[in-house]
């Protein structure tokens, strides 16, 4: 049986577009089943997206619980519990999520959760990495950056790479055509890490390659 995907977002989508194009007609045909999209933006195009492929969708927005005096862990907590009883995912992929997710939703998904970060392991993370790296480039300290997918823990971006791939900066980039070459591997190395996550998900226990 196809293993059952859920794409958490915030914005665009077109990661997601990758996801849905390739469990259509591309890799993952056979291999996955996006059950469901979340989003925590209402306006996000990514739920356009995920409707175009007849997904079901769900906005769980934070500002929501913030109003009603809640806290962040209980809103993961619930947004987790929608998740597992709507759903029933396999995997859970964020695809340009903001928001950091505590372990009041990690702990309900042990080693079911991958996120996409344009950086390499342990350099650039958090927000604002493409940036970061050109900066970094343009003070002779790096020529390189790259693209990962990962497992998620509650420290960000430093969970366990699942696969990754470097990037060159040259001399002549600008901001704009980095982002450009980075956006241009992020969506083979998503659908490559998906991939190797359910390939390590029948084998045995994930086991980080070096």
């Amino acid at each position: 049986m196809p293993a059952r995907v859920v794409v958490l977002i915030s914005g665009h989508g077109s990661n997601l577009q990758a996801i849905l194009d390739a469990a259509r007609s591309g890799r993952l045909e056979g291999l996955v089943e996006v059950v469901g999209v979340v989003s925590n933006r209402k306006r996000a195009y990514g739920l356009e997206r995920a409707r175009n492929y007849d997904v079901p969708t769900d906005i769980f927005t934070l500002a929501a619980y913030r109003e009603q005096g809640k806290t962040r862990e209980e809103y993961d907590a619930a947004l987790a519990e929608r998740i597992r009883s709507q759903y029933r995912p396999d995997l859970i992929v964020l695809a340009g999520w903001m928001h950091i997710l505590s372990p009041a939703f990690l702990d309900a998904f042990a080693n079911q959760v991958i996120n996409l970060h344009p950086a390499l392991p342990g350099q650039f993370d958090g927000a604002h990495a493409i940036d970061r790296a050109y900066e970094a480039s343009r003070r002779g300290e790096i020529d390189h950056t790259g693209v990962m997918v990962h497992y998620v823990i509650p420290a960000v971006d430093q969970g366990a790479p699942i696969v990754t791939r470097t990037v060159p900066i040259y001399p002549t980039d600008t901001v704009d055509t980095l982002e450009e070459r980075i956006h241009s591997v992020e969506h083979d190395l998503l659908i490559d890490g998906i991939i190797r996550y359910l390939n390590h998900r029948k084998s045995g226990p994930f086991e980080p390659s070096a």
